[in-house]
């Protein structure tokens, strides 16, 4: 079946839309969460119901791919439901998770059972002391038991989501490329990025693609880059004989802006067409207006027409996306 494509004022379709379904998390990242910062309540949040015909009227501009994010996902009861009613969806081809992994012991099995086949963990460090400093929680052990569960189950690819820090977890790189000749892991490392108000952000912290690259090929013989199989961001590379790939997201030293295909709706339901830009449109209001499909599409079109041709960061920006992460969906 023809489906239109949704394309921006720079020829780029919009093919993906990643989607927060909650901004409540169980882990309180410094570089992610503001030490205090305004949670929305059930009412404010978009329900299943209302994600559902969102999702049906994207279908019907040309998106077939979906994320759910958060704050942590999972932490919302009934996900597997909304998962399970997406894969009826006609024309969605993708769905996929973000998640901390804290919950995902438990949940992997009806998650599973409900049609998700693809998972990306965020995990920042391998060192269970060094977790707990960084999202101010001692659940590393949980999130190792939610990666093993989520191999055990089949889940492909997994991928582990690395923010790289210098002088926080920077000294970690290759013990995470390791573990690519190990398990059939993706660790996807991603510069650090200036996201949020009250971000500790400094310039000086951030870990270019290439100096990650540098520091694995300088001590481990045989990285060569290879095709993506599953598209996104990342530059994949592997380990000689590695069952896993080793990915650079460089979204600040060299942007990938050309091929966005992707947009993004927050837990309270605003649009943003880029994730660096606060640039934002509301899809709740017409949601919940009951409006005809028509004008949800409408507003979906008037964000993507406004979609910059750049985000305008770089590895010395001094401005900042006012939004925390996640606030925005991950």
């Amino acid at each position: 079946m023809f489906k239109p494509a949704l394309q921006d004022g720079h020829n780029r379709s919009v093919s993906y839309v990643r989607i927060s379904v909650t901004d409540r998390c169980n882990l309180r990242c410094n570089y992610c969460t503001a030490p205090t910062f305004f949670q929305h309540n059930r009412t404010q949040i978009l329900s299943y119901e209302e994600i559902l015909r969102l999702v049906k009227v994207l279908v019907g501009l040309g998106v077939d791919k979906v994320r759910l994010t958060g704050g942590e996902p999972l932490v919302r009861r009934h996900l597997d439901s909304l998962i399970a009613r997406l894969n009826d969806i006609d024309g969605i081809n993708d769905i996929s998770l973000t998640t901390n992994g804290v919950l995902l012991e438990k949940l992997a099995v009806p998650l599973w059972a409900a049609g998700l086949r693809r998972v990306n963990i965020s995990l920042d460090t391998l060192n269970r002391q060094r977790f707990e400093q960084v999202t101010g929680r001692d659940y590393f052990k949980r999130v190792r038991a939610g990666i093993e569960a989520a191999l055990a189950i089949g889940f492909t690819p997994v991928k582990l989501n690395v923010v790289v820090m210098r002088g926080v977890n920077d000294d970690e790189i290759l013990d995470f490329a390791a573990l690519t000749t190990k398990y059939p892991l993706h660790i996807r490392f991603i510069e650090y990025m200036p996201i949020g108000s009250s971000s500790i952000w400094n310039p000086a912290d951030m870990v270019s693609g290439a100096q990650i690259i540098k520091a694995i090929s300088s001590e481990i013989a045989g990285l060569e880059p290879v095709v993506a199989e599953f598209g996104g961001p990342a530059r994949l590379y592997r380990l000689p004989g590695a069952p896993g790939r080793i990915g650079v997201i460089t979204a600040m030293s060299s942007h990938f802006c050309d091929s966005c295909n992707r947009i993004r709706v927050t837990a309270d339901g605003r649009l943003r067409a880029c994730l660096l830009s606060d640039n934002e449109f509301d899809l709740k209001e017409a949601l919940r207006a009951d409006a005809d499909p028509s004008r949800i599409a409408e507003v979906v079109r008037l964000a993507v027409a406004a979609k910059s041709a750049e985000h305008g960061l770089s590895c010395n920006a001094t401005r900042k996306c006012a939004r925390v992460m996640s606030t925005i969906g991950g």
